[in-house]
């Protein structure tokens, strides 16, 4: 009996024995892990906008009076000199056969003048006039010419009034807007015509004040139709607004379009788009995820004792492969992105493999 005893107690202690072996040594729990790396990254950034043209001008008579024509329409076409509205130019041409009569009078006195002096000057030279008589003859000459040539100056005014009673096109384009139609008055500088001129196209749109100061230094754009993305050009930033608009707070940036397609008309709604720098980031897998205080984190083996922690990151980008980190983690470090559900601070971990 007292043998039997002893045997029972020998197999009692070496069974606790080895429960207590394996209490105090778990097995390391297999996981799969990465290792940090930060890259540059470029973020894209899209905007609608609207074509204009790059050189817009609008167009006005010189001066006042009452319109008699104004055929233009907006949309229409038009060429270098062609006209496209007239002011009634009675007054003008009156203005002008004034000037006319005027020169032809002082052309008269001039003839007179001239043959006054020839003769003075001819009697002078053989001594039956007096010194007087030709220096007299001498300044009637010089004043009638100096008539002459003001009325010449009134004639050319005159002409010129004449002229600014038609508006014409001072370069090829399309007319975008009109102003007063026949029978109106108008003042001058008041605008009849607004043309875009054919020497270019602009793509334009209102973008906020941050992306203006963060954005890289003249970016590449590319920008496509609205109703047909195939449609495309590319451009470069040829202006951006000093003043941001009083009802949106954005900033009008306009950019110039190279060789930009027919179909890119005036007014047609486009959408550009322009990569920016977004500096070093670091992308882990979805997988790596969990959770801690309610908040996204991460399992952080420490290579020297096969242990982890867990830790708190901030998530930019997340997605149902990837997360992009942008604070909480540092290049080097080893994480944990297959079996995160299972691990307790402090844990052993073995590990598999990496992820890529």
């Amino acid at each position: 009996m007292l043998a039997l005893a002893a045997a029972a107690t020998s197999l009692l202690l070496a069974a606790c024995g080895r429960e207590a072996e394996t209490n105090a040594a778990p097995s390391p729990r297999p996981v799969r892990t990465a290792t940090i790396e930060k890259r540059e990254s470029s973020t894209p950034l899209t905007f609608t906008g609207r074509i204009e043209a790059e050189d817009e001008v609008s167009l006005a008579f010189r001066i006042s009076g009452r319109v008699h024509e104004n055929a233009t329409k907006i949309g229409d076409r038009v060429k270098a000199g062609q006209v496209l509205a007239r002011l009634e130019s009675q007054n003008e041409l009156n203005t002008l056969r004034q000037a006319q009569a005027a020169l032809a009078a002082a052309q008269g006195q001039l003839t007179q003048a001239r043959n006054h002096f020839d003769r003075q000057e001819t009697l002078l030279a053989q001594g039956w006039t007096t010194r007087a008589n030709y220096d007299a003859a001498t300044q009637a000459q010089q004043t009638a010419q100096s008539q002459v040539d003001a009325a010449e100056a009134q004639l050319n005014s005159a002409h010129d009034l004449v002229s600014f009673t038609e508006l014409m096109a001072d370069a090829p384009g399309v007319i975008t807007a009109t102003g007063p139609g026949a029978g109106e008055v108008v003042q001058a500088g008041q605008m009849i015509a607004k043309i875009a001129r054919q020497d270019g196209r602009d793509a334009v749109f209102d973008v906020p004040a941050q992306l203006i100061r963060s954005g890289s230094v003249d970016p590449k754009v590319t920008v496509n139709l609205v109703d047909d993305s195939k449609i495309a050009a590319q451009g470069r930033i040829r202006e951006v607004a000093a003043q941001a608009s009083p009802v949106t707070r954005t900033f009008e940036v306009k950019v110039g379009l190279t060789d930009p397609p027919v179909a890119m008309r005036l007014g047609a709604t486009v959408v550009g788009r322009v990569e920016t720098n977004a500096g070093p980031t670091i992308d882990i897998p979805s997988t790596a995820l969990t959770k801690m205080n309610q908040q996204p984190a991460v399992w952080i083996v420490d290579p020297s004792t096969s242990t982890v922690s867990i830790r708190n990151v901030d998530v930019l980008r997340f997605d149902e492969a990837q997360a992009t980190i942008s604070q909480g983690l540092d290049t080097g470090e080893v994480i944990v992105t297959a079996g995160v559900q299972t691990l307790h601070p402090g844990q052993k971990v073995r590990v598999l493999g990496s992820t890529p």
